[in-house]
């Protein structure tokens, strides 16, 4: 049994107050799930193919892995430059008027969210060990409400302001986001102690795993944001409510109902428990999406599948953090969702312009939660981790 190790503060937990906390990832749902619902008029104006408008979703995620690959040990610089690049990227991209320019502008306002993710993520965990899945679900219930009132946003802003003047205002709110985050600051002023839990290196199938469920599960939430509203507007009648947003915003107001439930529900029942059922579900709802006919129909499965994807995360990566690994091992697998978020995706626009149907395309979600469900009931051997001592 290793001894309890106590980590600085100023390296584990130190960094914005909770009410910042929850404030950035908030605007960080709202940067993730932006370019979906924004994607129709982008491809319009610019005259892209489903295949050519992937290559922004790439480009946003592949900054997104990067950032949250080359995070600070220090976190709350991780949360600082986030916010900053966050507002760069997305005020460059509200001047691109081309796709070469496009993706420039979200690559820097990917790398931006790629580190005030994980960044914020790992600070969470650190703060609140003893019931980390329940306290990664609370702060993912901020995301998922930024993240289903992009849609609102957009429907009410876009027509009105129009799309420079509505990214200028998200840019400076990640701005506002950054100053207030550094001027109200957490302070520990002791050390915290990890109980029996010191910080260690994972073993290397444990890695592995992690990792592949991130990778898989970024590319299948991403393919689901990215894409629902050109689905919504093309196989049904729903133009007018919303402006098409009706399916992403139902999906993802059900995603932060469900993940406020998670976050009760994560203190009583196994982690491991919930994340299987909920691929369960997702896999026979997300087949309910891909045959829906109508309105209707689609409404009810984005609710449905939105309530079944909500614990998966936070049971994941509460699973990581109770192994207490280092937080740039742990900032690397939560990066790798990214790199899922950049390539599955812009897999879907190729096959939809291949087979001339987005319908078609919804094989890869599908087939991405089979993978996950099968990856996430292999058992590993475990190793004895190696001490890993973590710096200030």
């Amino acid at each position: 049994m290793s001894r309890p190790t106590e980590i600085a503060p100023s390296a584990a937990t130190a960094g914005p107050s909770t009410l910042w906390l929850g404030i950035g990832a908030l605007l960080a749902g709202v940067g993730t799930v932006l370019l979906g619902p924004i994607l129709p008029d982008v491809s319009q104006r610019w005259n892209l193919s489903d295949a050519n408008s992937g290559w922004l979703i790439f480009a946003k995620f592949i900054g997104a892995f990067l950032g949250g690959i080359s995070i600070p040990r220090k976190l709350r610089y991780g949360i600082l430059w986030g916010t900053l690049l966050s507002c760069i990227g997305f005020a460059l991209f509200g001047m691109a008027s081309g796709l070469i320019f496009g993706c420039l502008a979200l690559f820097v306002a990917g790398i931006g969210l790629g580190q005030l993710i994980a960044s914020t993520n790992i600070l969470a965990g650190n703060r609140y060990p003893e019931h980390t899945g329940s306290a990664l679900a609370s702060l993912n219930f901020f995301w998922s409400f930024g993240a289903v009132g992009t849609g609102v946003l957009v429907a009410a802003f876009l027509p009105r302001l129009g799309l420079r003047n509505l990214l200028f205002w998200i840019g400076a709110a990640f701005l506002v986001t950054a100053i207030g985050g550094r001027l109200r600051r957490r302070r520990d002023t002791s050390t915290v102690c990890v109980g029996i839990k010191s910080i260690s290196k994972l073993p290397r199938t444990v890695f592995l795993q992690f990792a592949c469920l991130l990778f898989l599960y970024g590319g299948l939430e991403t393919c689901l944001t990215a894409w629902l509203t050109t689905y919504t507007l093309r196989y049904t009648t729903d133009v007018h409510l919303l402006g098409g947003q009706s399916g992403t915003v139902l999906l993802l107001a059900a995603l932060t109902a469900g993940r406020a439930v998670a976050s009760l529900a994560l203190r009583f029942i196994n982690e491991q428990v919930i994340q299987r059922i909920s691929l369960v579900l997702s896999l026979l709802f997300i087949i309910g999406l891909a045959t829906a006919r109508g309105t209707a129909a689609l409404s009810v499965w984005c609710i449905l599948l939105g309530i079944s994807l909500a614990p998966f995360f936070p049971a994941t990566f509460g699973l990581l953090l109770r192994r207490s690994p280092p937080a740039r091992e742990a900032g690397f697998i939560l990066a790798v969702s990214g790199l899922g978020a950049a390539v599955f995706p812009k897999l879907m626009g190729s096959i939809s312009t291949y087979t001339g149907s987005l319908r078609a395309a919804m094989a890869v979600p599908a087939v991405l939660t089979l993978c996950l469900l099968i990856t996430g009931t292999l058992r590993m051997r475990e190793a004895a981790p190696a001490p890993y001592p973590e710096a200030a």
